[in-house]
């Protein structure tokens, strides 16, 4: 099976850096790449975790905590 797919030039030339020091062609090291995802039982890709992003939110404080935490939050 063939497949098309558009990638962004740095990670293109990570992927071509890669095959060449391992001795492979890039759809080999690419191959290996997604052979690492994980699949479920049925053989279907799994979705990815719940706790995945959990704290990526743009409403609440979650996305100052570095800036909270640097000016001493909750310091008695």
């Amino acid at each position: 099976m063939s497949a098309s797919v558009e990638l962004p030039d740095e990670i293109m030339s990570r992927i071509e850096a890669e095959a060449t020091h391992c001795q492979l062609s890039v759809a080999d090291v690419i191959a290996r790449l997604t052979g690492h995802f994980p699949v479920r039982d049925d053989g279907r890709e799994m979705d990815a975790p719940a706790f995945v992003g959990a704290g990526a939110s743009a409403t609440g404080i979650t996305h100052q905590i570095d800036e909270l935490l640097a000016d001493g939050f909750g310091r008695s």
